[in-house]
Order: structure tokens, then sequence, then C-alpha cells
């Protein structure tokens, strides 16, 4: 199987996670490591990832339009809350993939522009930022 770096992804677009398995479960994983059916545990983790997402693959599409909800990458730049701002926009934020706040933006722009913010995946601000919408995440 490919490595990430094959697939287009480097280390800057993807979120580390820990999870805790059972000995007897972690005991399965190994062995099909062992067997060649898998590089290692993480290329195993990430196959079982990708196979229940296509399995529930129509679930999901439903509740990504129902939810409106904006899928992949969505950066928001000082121009782009800027703009929103002033134009007395107020911007519901909904994401199921990354969601990025340039590093520019200051806590004060992200509140006048940001009206609520969910983020199904990662978000990527100043801790600044991330404080000042704590109160307007979901």
């Amino acid at each position: 199987m490919a490595d990430d770096t094959q697939r287009g992804r480097t280390r800057a677009d993807s979120e580390k996670i820990t999870i805790n398995l059972g000995f007897v479960d972690l005991g399965h994983v190994d062995l099909l490591v062992q067997e060649g059916f898998y590089s290692n545990r993480t290329d195993f983790i990430r196959t079982a990832i990708r196979n229940q997402i296509e399995r529930h693959g129509e679930a999901v599409r439903r509740a990504v339009t129902r939810k409106s909800v904006d899928l992949g990458l969505r950066h928001f730049s000082r121009a782009d809350l800027e703009a929103a701002r002033d134009a007395g926009e107020i911007l519901d934020i909904r994401v199921l993939g990354l969601a990025s706040i340039a590093a520019d933006v200051t806590p004060e722009l992200a509140r006048a522009a940001i009206g609520s913010l969910a983020v199904l995946g990662a978000l990527h601000a100043t801790p600044a930022v991330k404080k000042a919408l704590a109160d307007r995440m979901t």
C-alpha cells in the first residue's frame, strides 16, 4: 500500500490522534501485520477508518447536505473576515475536514465576523482566536 507521501499527503495536512485498544484487539492487528495484510499498525487503522467512512458514505453525504457543511479544506484569511465584517455579515462556519483561520486574524476581528463555528475534523487558528471564539463553537 502507498504511503502518505505517495498519496500527496504530508504531516502538515493530517492530524495525529491517540486511541486505546484492548490487548486482544491489538493482538489481532499485530497478527494481520505479521501475516503481511498491512505494512504496520497505522496502515491497518487508516484502512479500517476509510472502510467505515465508505461503508457509511451515503449517510455522511446526506448529513453534509442537510447541515450545509463545507467538505474538505476551508481557509479564512484576514481579508475574508474583514470583508464579511465590513458588509455587516456574520459567518456561520460549518466544516467537515480542516478549517483554518489565518495567523494575522485578531481575536476582535474573529468575534466581529464569526457568529458560530462547528468543525468536524480540525481547526487551525491561533490560541488567542480559539479562545475568543470558544463560546461560539459547537
